[in-house]
């Protein structure tokens, strides 16, 4: 039943998000704002992570593929998809769960607890779409563009760990990039950072917009709040690559 009453909020929680709209220019610069904090915060993070995910991942492969039969192109095929369907939309969200998450359940359950969020609805304004929705729409804007950054990064990362550890030349890697390449890959990833995006931001709103207490609950619904996202982005994953791929 706790469950169940979870959900039930959560769900009329995301339908008083986005009803009784107020001030479009008020609107505007809170979303700015949280797309300037969300992707320049965790940027660096994500810059660091992606690059040495592409690195790693092209060297194990490399040590697995063994046979002399198996052209050194296929490495970077692999490393490729292995990227775009896997590590750059899942591990980066999981990470940016952490980051991201975290940051948006401290911030909304500090308001909550110093009872900014009561005055500003003494004053008449919806507060789940003041509050909840430049940060869910600032994450769906964000989000996707760090991935594809990610994605990128990784690639160039890999390309890089191949030629300094002699693995394959970067004319072979950049060959390989390019065989039996499937737009689709791409598609795919995208819709995953969507989703993993909606998660993060609407399920970490969620535990801070609804914390009871002082400080030391507003640290267990962060904590809380990251580990959800990152089990609910991980069913997402199953769940879209089984009805995906």
């Amino acid at each position: 039943m706790h469950l169940l009453t979870q959900i039930g909020r959560y769900l009329l929680m995301l339908k008083g998000m986005i009803s009784k709209p107020e001030n479009k220019k008020m609107y505007w610069k809170e979303f700015m704002t949280q797309c300037y904090e969300i992707g320049f915060g965790a940027m660096p993070i994500v810059l660091i992570i992606s690059f040495f995910l592409g690195a790693v991942t092209t060297v194990q492969t490399a040590y697995q593929l063994v046979s002399p039969l198996i052209p050194k192109t296929t490495i970077s095929m692999i490393v490729r998809d292995t990227i775009m369907l896997e590590l750059s939309p899942t591990v980066v969200c999981v990470v940016l769960a952490g980051v991201v998450g975290s940051k948006i359940a401290s911030e909304l359950g500090n308001m909550r607890v110093s009872e900014q969020i009561d005055a500003i609805e003494i004053m008449g304004i919806n507060t789940k779409s003041y509050l909840i929705l430049p940060r869910v729409l600032g994450a769906l804007v964000v989000i996707p563009a760090l991935i594809v950054l990610s994605m990128f990064l990784a690639l160039i990362g890999g390309r890089i760990a191949g030629s300094l550890a002699n693995i394959l030349s970067t004319e072979s890697y950049d060959i390989g990039l390019r065989q039996n390449f499937k737009p689709f890959n791409v598609f795919f990833s995208l819709i995953k950072a969507y989703t993993f995006a909606f998660l993060i931001s609407s399920i970490s709103a969620y535990f801070g917009y609804y914390v009871k207490g002082g400080s030391l609950e507003i640290g267990r619904s962060s904590t809380t709040a990251v580990i959800v996202s990152c089990i609910l982005i991980l069913l997402a994953d199953y769940v879209l690559a089984a009805l995906l791929l």
